[in-house]
C-alpha cells in the first residue's frame, strides 16, 4: 500500500524539477514568514510580544505602569486558563485575526475587546481575586453581593482604569517609553520602504 501511495504522489520525471523548485519557494517564503513575523514569540507569554504590533504600544504601556504588573503577564489575563489546549486555540484564532487585520491595515483607532474576549478576561478576574469576591465580611454588608459582583455585569464596569487606564486610542500614550523590539527585517527592506516613501 506505501509503495503505490509514493509512487501516487511522485510526479512524472518531467515535472519533477519542476515539482521541487515549487515546493521549495513555497517552504521558503513559509519559513521567511513566520521569520519576518516573529511568530514563535507568540508561544510565549512574555508581554513583549504583545507590541510585535506598534498598535499594541498603549496597552503595553498603561500596563506596565499598573499594579497588574507585579502579578500578571497579558496571557493571564487575556487567555483561557481552563486547559492547554483551549488557551492555545483561542490564541491562533484570535492572533490570526490581530494578524489579518494588521497585515490589511485594517487595525481602528479605536481598540474594543470582542465578546470571546470578555468572556475570557472576566473568567480571569473572577479565578484570580475569587477570594475577594467570596470574602465572608464582604458578603455580610449585602444579602446578594457575590451575586451582584459576578452575575450579568463585568468587573470593568467599576473598575474602569484596571489595568490599561484610558486607553481610548492609538495615540493616548504617546510619551510612553516602550522597549524596541528587535525586528527581523532585513536593512535592504527598510531602506527600500523608506525610499519609495
Amino acid at each position: 500500500m506505501t509503495k503505490s501511495f509514493f509512487r501516487a504522489i511522485i510526479p512524472p520525471e518531467k515535472w519533477k524539477i519542476p515539482v521541487i523548485i515549487l515546493l521549495a519557494a513555497i517552504f521558503g517564503l513559509g519559513a521567511y514568514i513566520i521569520y519576518i513575523s516573529n511568530a514563535v514569540s507568540y508561544l510565549s507569554d512574555e508581554p513583549e510580544t504583545c507590541i510585535n504590533c506598534h498598535v499594541m504600544n498603549p496597552q503595553y504601556a498603561t500596563w506596565f505602569h499598573s499594579s497588574h504588573r507585579e502579578r500578571a503577564t497579558c496571557n493571564d489575563c487575556h487567555v483561557p486558563h481552563n486547559n492547554v489546549f483551549n488557551k492555545y486555540l483561542f490564541k491562533a484564532k484570535d492572533g490570526m485575526r490581530h494578524a489579518t487585520m494588521f497585515t490589511l491595515r485594517l487595525e481602528p483607532q479605536v481598540i474594543f475587546i470582542k465578546e470571546a474576549g470578555i468572556e475570557v478576561v472576566q473568567n480571569n478576574c473572577i479565578r484570580c481575586h475569587n477570594d475577594l469576591i467570596t470574602d465572608r465580611k464582604m458578603l455580610a454588608k449585602t444579602k446578594s453581593f457575590d451575586h451582584f459582583r459576578t452575575e450579568g455585569r463585568v468587573c470593568w464596569e467599576c473598575h474602569r482604569e484596571v489595568p490599561h487606564g484610558r486607553v481610548n486610542s492609538l495615540s493616548a500614550t504617546p510619551n510612553a517609553q516602550i522597549p524596541v523590539v528587535e525586528k527581523p527585517i532585513p536593512d535592504w527592506i527598510t531602506n527600500m520602504i523608506k525610499t519609495n516613501n
